[in-house]
C-alpha cells in the first residue's frame, strides 16, 4: 500500500524508446552477436533484453541480459583497474609556496585524470556512453535482470540456468513469494539441490559462513572464514573508494547552482566524493538487495574471532582480536573484561602490552574519523546539512544471526563472554485497543486481529453497498489517469499490470466542472470519511484520526504477460517503516512513510481473478492471512512492522480499491483533503448538497 514508493521489479525503458536505445546487436534480427570494440553500454543491452523478451525471442533476450550483466561488471572492472593503476603511476604534489605554488598540485591532477582518460578510452570507448539513467542503476541493484533472465530460461528449458537465475534476485528480493515456489519446483525438476547466487559478495558470504561455524561451535572453521572474511573487506573497502571518484550528484550539494569560483565548485565536488567514500562502511555491510546495513558489521568480525581464538587455544590471537574490537568500541565491558582474562593467561610467557590491535582496523578507524571531521567542517562553511550516522551502533537487533551461542552460559562467570545484545522490542507509544462501535448499521463485522492472526487489524463487510460500488467504479473510469499517485509510472510494482489513480481533490474538481457527475464525485469523499470514522471508532483511538492520503486506485492485468507470472502485484512491506525480512526488523525511517498510523483498504469489485491481499510474518514469507476483495469489504489495521501486507498477482481483469493512509499528528495531515474539505463547504453553501449516502453515524451499538 506504500502509494509513491519506488517500484521492485519493473522494466524501466518505455516500449517506443526501446528502439533509439538498443545497439544494433539487440535489435530485432541482430541478435547478440559480435562482441569487438568499445564495450556495449549495459543499459542499451538490457532495453534489448527486455524488448526481446516481450516479442517472445527468449533466445535472444538470455543473450542480451546476460551481455548486460557482464557489461556492468566489466565497466566496473576497467574502471577501477584504471584508476588504481593512474594512483600508482602519478602521485598527487604537495602545493609549493608562493603565486605558483598550486600549480604542482593542480599539474598533477590534471595528468592523472589524462591517464585516467588514456586507459579507459581504448575499452570503454567515450565516457558519456555508459552514463545509464539513475532507474536502470536502480533495477540492477535490486537484481531486476535476472528476473527476466529466469523466465527466458524456463522459455528455453534450461532449468539450471533459470533456478540460479531465480536464486540470484530471490536473494536481494525475498519478498517475491512465488519466486520462492519456483525455485522449489527447480530443484525437484532438476534434481538441483545447491543454487548459486550469480551476484554475491565474497566477504558477506564468508563472514555469514563463519558465523554458522561459530553457532556450531566449529571455531577453527569459524575463524578460517572470518579471517577470510576480513581480508575480502579490506579489499572491497579499496575498490569502494575508488569507485566513488566518479561523478557525484547529491540533493544536498547542490547549494552552489554550479556559479561557484574555483574553490567553491573544487569543494562542492570533493565532499560529494568524500560522503561517498565516508558510506563505504555502511555499503559494505549492507545485504544486496537491502536498505539497512548489518550494524556493527565489521567489529563483529573482530568480536567472534576473539572468543574463537580463545576457544582453540590462540591466547595472543584472542587478545589481539580483543584489543581490535575495543578500537570500535573502548567502553565494552564484556570485551575489557576478556582482555585482561587473555592477558592474565599470557602473563609469565610474553608481555601481553606487546601484543597491538591490528594495523588495518586503525588505518580504517583513523581515515575515517578524519573524513568525519572533514564532512562536519565543510558542511558548517559551505552552508548544506551532514549529520554524521552512527557506523558502529552495538545494540541494534539486526543481529538475526548473531545470537549467543549456549555455549557461553556453560563459562566460569570470570571467563571470556561474546559482547553481542539485542534491544529490546520498542514498547507501542500509546495503548493499543480494539473492539470499539461500527458506528453505522449496516456495517457487519466479520474478523479481529485474533481471527486474523495478528495485531489491530479487522476485517468488514458492507461498508459501502452494491449501487455504491457500482457508481464509484463509473466515476474512477472517468477520472483515473495511467500511474496517478505512483509519479507517473503505469507498472510501479509489477511489469504485469497497469495502475491507474484518482485523489478525492480531483474526483470533486472534476465533478464541479461537470465532466463527471457531482453527487459521484462527492461520494468518493463521503465514503472515505465514512470510513476513517469507522476506523476511529473501532480502534478506540483517544486523539483524532487525520487522512494522510487517500488514493482510488485500480491494478489491470495486461494480456499476454500473465503465463507463469513469479510476482506479486503489490511486494510485501509495511505502511511506515522499511520491511527488512532477512533481520526481522522494520526499520522507521526515510524514506518510509513514518508519520502513517493506520491504514485501511476499501474494495470496489470482485470480478476478477488474483488480487489477493495478505498478511505475513516479518519474514514477508509466512502468510498469516488472506482476504478476497469484495464490493464493500474493508480491511484496516495498523500501519508499523506488525502488519506486514502485500498483494497476490492479479492475473485477469481489473481489481478496484479505495485506500486509505491515517496520521494521529495533524501536522502531516493531507493537504488534499483539507483543500477538498474546502470545496465541500463551498458546495454546500451553494445547497449543492452531499450525496445521498448517510454519512452519519448511528447511535452507538
Amino acid at each position: 500500500m506504500a502509494s509513491g514508493s519506488r517500484p521492485w521489479a519493473a522494466p524501466l525503458v518505455l516500449p517506443l524508446l526501446l528502439p533509439l536505445l538498443l545497439p544494433a546487436a539487440c535489435r530485432a534480427g541482430g541478435g547478440c552477436a559480435g562482441e569487438g570494440g568499445p564495450l556495449e553500454p549495459f543499459d542499451a543491452l538490457y532495453a534489448g533484453g527486455v524488448e526481446a523478451y516481450y516479442g517472445g525471442d527468449f533466445a535472444g533476450a538470455a543473450r542480451c541480459l546476460e551481455r548486460a550483466l557482464r557489461s556492468r561488471r566489466e565497466l566496473r572492472a576497467a574502471r577501477l583497474r584504471c584508476r588504481r593503476r593512474c594512483r600508482g603511476q602519478v602521485r598527487l604534489a604537495a602545493p609549493g609556496p608562493g603565486s605558483a605554488g598550486d600549480l604542482p598540485f593542480f599539474g598533477s591532477v590534471l595528468r592523472r585524470a589524462g591517464c585516467v582518460r588514456r586507459c579507459e578510452e581504448p575499452r570503454l570507448g567515450a565516457a558519456s556512453r555508459h552514463r545509464a539513467a539513475e532507474e536502470v542503476r536502480a533495477d540492477f541493484q535490486r537484481r531486476v535482470p535476472y528476473s527476466y533472465l529466469q523466465r527466458a530460461y524456463i522459455q528455453l528449458n534450461k532449468l539450471e540456468e533459470a533456478a540460479n537465475a531465480a536464486h540470484t534476485f530471490f536473494m536481494a528480493n525475498p519478498e517475491h513469494m512465488e519466486i520462492q515456489q519456483d525455485i522449489e519446483n527447480y530443484k525437484t525438476t532438476s534434481g538441483k539441490v545447491s543454487l548459486i547466487d550469480r551476484e554475491a559478495r565474497e566477504h558477506m558470504e564468508d563472514y555469514s559462513a563463519g558465523v554458522k561455524h561459530y553457532d556450531k561451535e566449529e571455531y577453527e572453521l569459524a575463524i578460517e572464514f572470518l579471517e577470510r572474511a576480513l581480508k575480502g573487506y579490506y579489499s572491497e573497502d579499496e575498490d569502494c573508494q575508488i569507485m566513488c571518484e566518479g561523478p557525484q550528484r547529491f540533493e544536498e550539494h547542490e547549494y552552489l547552482e554550479y556559479k561557484a569560483g574555483l574553490y567553491e565548485a573544487i569543494a562542492d565536488h570533493y565532499m560529494q566524493v568524500l560522503a561517498c567514500k565516508h558510506d563505504c562502511v555502511r555499503e559494505l555491510a549492507t545485504r544486496s538487495g537491502r536498505i539497512s546495513p548489518i550494524e556493527n558489521f565489521l567489529p563483529l568480525h573482530y568480536d567472534y574471532l576473539q572468543f574463537a581464538y580463545y576457544r582453540v587455544g590462540d591466547y595472543v590471537k584472542a587478545l589481539e582480536c580483543a584489543k581490535t574490537y575495543l578500537l570500535f568500541h573502548p567502553d565494552d565491558e564484556d570485551v575489557l573484561e576478556n582482555a585482561g582474562y587473555y592477558e592474565g593467561l599470557l602473563e609469565g610467557t610474553m608481555d601481553p602490552q606487546t601484543i597491538k590491535p591490528r594495523k588495518e582496523a586503525k588505518t580504517l578507524l583513523r581515515r575515517h574519523k578524519l573524513e568525519s571531521h572533514l564532512l562536519q567542517v565543510a558542511a558548517a562553511g559551505l552552508g548544506y546539512t551532514y549529520t554524521e550516522p552512527n557506523y558502529w551502533n552495538r545494540y541494534g537487533a539486526r543481529q538475526d544471526e548473531h545470537s549467543v551461542p549456549s555455549s557461553i552460559s556453560s563459562e566460569p562467570e570470570d571467563g571470556p563472554r561474546l559482547s553481542l545484545a539485542k534491544k529490546p522490542m520498542p514498547k507501542p507509544d500509546r495503548e493499543l485497543k480494539e473492539g470499539g462501535p461500527l458506528l453505522y448499521s449496516d456495517v457487519k463485522f466479520v474478523y479481529n486481529s485474533q481471527q486474523l492472526n495478528g495485531t489491530q487489524r479487522v476485517l468488514l463487510d458492507n461498508v459501502i453497498s452494491e449501487e455504491q460500488c457500482r457508481e464509484l467504479h463509473r466515476v474512477a473510469s472517468g477520472i483515473m489517469l495511467a500511474g496517478d499517485g505512483y509519479r507517473g509510472k503505469t507498472s510501479p510494482h509489477t511489469p504485469n499490470e497497469r495502475f491507474e489513480g484518482a485523489t478525492v481533490l480531483k474526483a470533486l474538481k472534476y465533478g464541479y466542472e461537470g465532466r463527471v457527475p457531482l453527487k459521484s464525485a462527492r461520494l468518493f469523499y463521503d465514503i472515505s470519511e465514512k470510513a476513517r470514522r469507522i476506523v476511529e471508532s473501532y480502534f478506540m483511538l483517544n486523539s483524532t484520526l487525520y487522512f494522510s492520503y487517500t488514493h482510488l486506485v485500480c491494478r489491470t492485468a495486461l494480456s499476454g504477460q500473465q503465463e507463469r507470472r513469479n510476482d506479486l502485484s503489490h511486494p510485501i512491506h509495511a505502511d511506515n517503516c522499511l520491511l527488512d525480512p532477512e533481520a526481522n526488523e522494520c526499520w522507521k525511517e526515510p524514506p518510509a512513510y513514518t508519520f502513517r498510523d493506520y491504514s485501511a483498504l476499501l474494495y470496489m469489485n470482485a470480478d476478477f481473478e488474483g488480487g489477493e491481499f495478505i498478511f505475513t510474518e516479518m519474514d514477508a514469507k509466512t502468510v498469516t492471512a488472506s482476504i478476497k476483495p469484495k464490493c464493500g469489504r474493508m480491511i484496516s489495521f495498523s500501519s508499523g512492522g506488525e502488519n506486514p501486507h502485500g498483494v497476490k498477482a492479479v492475473t485477469k481483469g481489473q481489481r478496484c480499491a479505495v485506500a486509505l493512509w491515517f496520521t494521529l499528528d495533524p501536522l502531516y495531515r493531507e493537504l488534499e483533503r483539507i483543500q477538498a474539505d474546502e470545496v465541500i463547504a463551498m458546495l454546500d453553501q451553494e445547497h449543492l448538497g452531499p450525496s445521498e449516502m448517510n454519512i452519519n453515524p448511528k447511535d452507538e451499538l
